[in-house]
């Protein structure tokens, strides 16, 4: 006869799980068709962030021009038309190719000019601290990406109606506000589907479609050029309305997340549904006779009622290790940032056409996810971090040193430098996001992932 404490979910060939990483690989497996298609497809929304994140390479620039009279003051070696009358010079395409064209902004000063992107960063910021603890307490992983690309999407349709550069300022800053969060779920998402030892890899899917996303930009603007600007935001804003009606009924919510939140009948039905084992089906229906103190959870995951918006910034408090290990995360990546979003976004202040430096470097995320892809096992995640920002801090100060030595045309030789460059904080982006996740636990993951994305865009 059996033993009165004999659990209901056992295994034969190895212990009782101990922790809920382990309770919930015994009944999925660690990867299989149904969680790649479901990371696969969450991984797609970083298409729609790469866009939104560096579309102002192109709607914001500063198109080219050219002198209208050889006889007037106006000749080759002026790069200021601001000191030429308006009748010397004009525009090589439509004044609607452009925001500083299309408003007149070619003589205003930086502030104004930079506006739209810094309102752009300025929603990150702030929607990274405001939106990233909806995942972790009260929305869930799903509905805080589906929430997150739905206000992307609105707020870059509503932007082609913008009548002038403060309107289209604080649209960017909505933008920007709604794809705060964008990242930092995916990721999680995607993850949490699968089993420890796959971690790694399905992380760097959604590095991938940020790539493709990025390198869709060069593309679209080049068969835009002439046009518009307005027309790129239209090409942008339908495909992530499409997306976000496949995230609303496609993808599942992450099974660690509704166990943490007590919500275990919903968690039972995902991990039927993406389950890579056959003999799923009756250990997961073992599992709803059980009662909550019965399974093999974590301490530290067993109370999903104190999990709330306060709690994780409480504990961080509470917990000097926790807090310690933020500290470092947010000052790698300030570090990091200032490279991966300031080097695409100052392309046009290089000697090189704009469209193929902005393919260059969304192909510079290829070879930095394919190295994180196959090295993130095999590699110590602190050494690659400090080769990768080294790597790339010496190729920045030896682009600003060119710059300044005014010397014949460097125009190859500084991108070959920037792409070395961006380059080097892809690699160590990617490795410091899968690093922060492995640094904290699940009710912490989306608040240090907000404090590190903070501090990424504050350029």
């Amino acid at each position: 006869m059996a033993e009165p404490t004999q659990p209901l979910l056992t295994d034969s060939n190895s212990s009782s799980p101990r922790s809920l990483d382990d309770t919930i690989e015994s009944y999925i497996g660690s990867f299989g068709w149904a969680q790649f298609l479901q990371a696969a497809l969450v991984s797609f929304s970083g298409v729609f962030d790469a866009q939104q994140t560096f579309i102002s390479v192109f709607t914001d620039s500063e198109p080219t021009w050219h002198c209208t009279d050889s006889n007037s003051i106006c000749h080759e070696s002026i790069s200021n038309i601001c000191i030429l009358p308006k009748t010397a010079w004009s525009w090589d395409y439509s004044p609607h190719v452009s925001v500083i064209s299309e408003w007149g902004l070619q003589c205003a000063g930086s502030f104004v000019k930079g506006l739209p992107e810094s309102s752009f960063f300025v929603g990150c910021l702030i929607g990274g601290l405001v939106l990233s603890t909806l995942a972790d307490s009260s929305l869930g992983r799903k509905n805080m990406l589906f929430l997150s690309c739905l206000v992307m999407a609105i707020s870059t349709m509503l932007t082609v109606f913008s009548p002038n550069i403060w309107v289209y300022a604080v649209l960017r800053f909505v933008n920007g506000f709604g794809r705060a969060t964008i990242g930092t779920c995916a990721l999680v998402l995607s993850t949490e589907l699968v089993g420890k030892k796959w971690r790694g890899r399905v992380g760097i899917m959604s590095f991938f479609g940020f790539m493709l996303g990025f390198l869709s930009l060069p593309l679209m603007a080049y068969i835009n050029r002439g046009s518009s600007w307005r027309i790129l935001y239209v090409w942008t804003s339908i495909p992530t309305i499409i997306y976000c009606v496949l995230v609303r009924f496609f993808v599942c919510e992450s099974p660690r997340w509704l166990f943490v939140r007590g919500r275990k009948e919903e968690a039972i039905s995902i991990l039927k549904r993406v389950a890579s084992i056959p003999s799923t089906d009756v250990n997961i229906g073992g599992a709803i006779s059980m009662s909550s103190s019965s399974l093999p959870f974590e301490e530290e995951e067993e109370k999903p009622n104190n999990v709330n918006i306060f709690t994780t910034m409480k504990v961080l408090v509470e917990k000097r290790w926790a807090l310690k290990r933020l500290s470092a995360v947010m000052a790698i990546a300030f570090g990091i940032g200032l490279v991966y979003y300031g080097m695409p976004l100052a392309l046009s202040n290089l000697d090189f056409n704009i469209y193929l430096s902005a393919a260059f470097n969304a192909l510079m995320d290829l070879p930095a996810n394919l190295i994180t892809l196959f090295l993130v096992d095999k590699l110590s995640r602190r050494n690659a971090l400090i080769g990768f920002t080294a790597l790339g801090g010496v190729s920045s100060v030896l682009i600003f040193a060119l710059q300044n030595m005014r010397i014949g045309n460097h125009g190859e030789l500084q991108l070959a430098l920037e792409l070395i460059s961006y380059f080097s904080a892809c690699s160590a982006f990617n490795m410091e996001m899968i690093y922060t996740i492995e640094l904290f636990p699940t009710c912490l993951v989306g608040k240090t992932r907000s404090g590190r994305s903070g501090c990424s865009v504050l350029l």
